[in-house]
């Protein structure tokens, strides 16, 4: 009686100790990553006023517009420069932070931070249309990773922080602090791991207060919501399979698209990337409002109400600009622009069914913001995170029932369909690139990582010694209905059961993918 008295509460002075361990890390994360990801989110928003200043300025002149060309061209060489050199900032930053979590790649948080200030900033003054949010992401996961390499941080805090850094970063993009707990959960983790829980939570509120300080709170989608009716929810259904097979679409054409780009190959990147920044100069002339990351376009549909014909030339152009300034691999973000294009979606939508079914304009808005949230999570296949971000963009909760409907069935439908979610796509690329290399090398240091048995699982009902783990993965305890269990060959795994494994740090990429597809099936 009394050892098993000494054991719980050796149990309980553990958990106390980590936790307020999970707490500091968690406010360092926080501070650092929501002050780089402010710094960032400041340069862009510098960056496309002067853009749209610049545009004002040559608007009719052809020799200043001959100028505008020319710097654009020189903006196409120095992006295609950084990209050469600093190979881990093209794209948005998101994929390469679920590449590292994953062990697959070891950029150096240093040079990614510069070459993403300078390689972002640069793009969105060309006007590429990309976003402040994913590369905010990444931004904040590289933040944290300094920390974490500053302080000598074990590998297992380092890649906690990494993920808690790329929640806080988006935090503070966003103004959602919950938002960004659930994307690192749902979207880079795919488990729920009660220690990036308690870490990232504290980042991001963190940095979500840090960003509040500068930028006010404000949410960014201000309206009055209304009730949906639910006689009208098999509206929502046709919405939400729409916003489904749209998703599908979406990520069909832009993974082929940077396919079709890096397959031209006869010609220098430093000659196709000028070539793209002609061809926003272009479209800068003619349709700025589809330049960059796309608030214009969000502020225009929420204040002035586009005629459909309007609406449509904006969705169109908007997707097809987004196809070409993502293919060419500019560092900078998808993840706003793809909200964009899910609010026009339900713009388009809401204006058909208000005309055709006499509905009142006051549901305009609630189909814009719908849209965003369906589209969402049809492309990034994270319903919960799409319900969460919106919600907190619209400081609202009147909508939420509408909001999971056309989020599950997006889901859903995109699901069914079996297409890979854009991300992950783009981590599959990045893993089997040659030019990827084990992430870590050190033999000696394991890395924990947690897994809770699903329902369904392989392993579940089996006793441990039954279950191929690889040679170089060791369960260390197992937790059960609060209870800590010390695992035997004989011992059960059950259905819940939240596991604890290490895994060594030189194979840790091809033994982590392996135990998430024998655990989760």
């Amino acid at each position: 009686m009394k050892s098993k008295l000494r054991s719980t509460v050796r149990k309980i002075e553990y958990h106390r100790k980590e936790s307020f361990y999970l707490i500091i890390r968690g406010l360092e994360v926080g501070i650092f990553s929501g002050l780089v990801a402010v710094f960032y989110r400041y340069l862009i928003t510098f960056s496309e006023e002067k853009l749209m200043d610049v545009l004002d300025i040559i608007k009719g002149n052809p020799i200043k517009i001959t100028v505008w060309f020319l710097i654009l061209v020189c903006i196409g060489i120095a992006v295609a420069l950084i990209n050469r050199f600093i190979p881990f900032v093209a794209g948005s930053g998101i994929p390469q932070i679920s590449g590292e979590i994953k062990g697959y790649i070891n950029p150096q948080w240093w040079k990614v931070m510069i070459g993403k200030f300078i390689g972002g900033g640069l793009s969105v003054f060309g006007g590429l249309s990309l976003g402040r949010e994913g590369p905010s992401v990444q931004l904040g996961g590289m933040a944290a990773k300094g920390i974490a390499k500053i302080t000598k941080a074990d590998k297992t805090t380092e890649l906690r922080m990494i993920s808690c850094g790329a929640g806080a970063g988006m935090a503070a993009a966003f103004n959602a602090p919950l938002a960004g707990t659930m994307f690192v959960l749902e979207e880079i983790h795919h488990s729920f791991d009660k220690s990036v829980l308690c870490m990232g939570i504290v980042a991001t509120i963190t940095a979500d207060f840090i960003s509040k300080l500068f930028f006010g709170q404000s949410t960014t989608f201000n309206y009055d919501t209304v009730n949906f009716p639910l006689r009208y929810y098999w509206l929502l259904i046709i919405l939400g399979v729409i916003l489904g097979v749209s998703g599908i679409c979406y990520n069909i054409i832009m993974v082929k698209a940077q396919d079709i780009y890096k397959k031209i190959k006869f010609v220098p990147n430093y000659i196709k990337l000028p070539i793209i920044f002609v061809i926003s100069g272009v479209v800068g002339l003619f349709l700025p409002q589809i330049l960059c990351g796309g608030h214009q376009m969000v502020h225009l549909i929420m204040t002035q109400r586009p005629t459909l014909y309007a609406l449509s030339v904006l969705l169109v152009g908007k997707f097809l600009f987004g196809v070409i300034s993502f293919a060419c691999g500019a560092p900078g973000g998808t993840l706003y622009p793809l909200c964009v294009l899910g609010t026009y979606i339900g713009a388009i939508f809401g204006q058909i069914s208000i005309n055709a079914l006499d509905l009142g304009p006051e549901f305009y808005e609630e189909f814009v913001v719908i849209g965003m949230a369906g589209l969402f999570s049809s492309i990034v296949r994270a319903p919960i995170t799409s319900i969460v971000l919106v919600y907190e963009l619209t400081g609202n909760m009147n909508n939420i029932l509408p909001l999971a409907t056309v989020s599950l069935i997006s889901y859903a439908t995109a699901n069914l369909i079996g297409v890979s979610p854009f991300y992950e796509s783009l981590v599959e690329k990045i893993a089997s690139s040659q030019e990827t290399s084990p992430q870590f090398s050190k033999a000696g240091e394991k890395i924990i990582k947690t897994y809770t048995v699903p329902i369904g699982s392989p392993v579940s009902n089996k006793e441990i010694k039954e279950i191929e783990w690889g040679k170089h993965c060791l369960v260390v305890t197992i937790e059960r209905d609060g209870e800590s269990i010390t695992p035997k060959g004989e011992t059960i795994i059950k259905e819940g059961d939240e596991l604890t494994i290490l895994v060594s740090q030189r194979r840790f990429s091809r033994d982590a993918e392996k135990l998430e597809k024998l655990i989760g099936g």
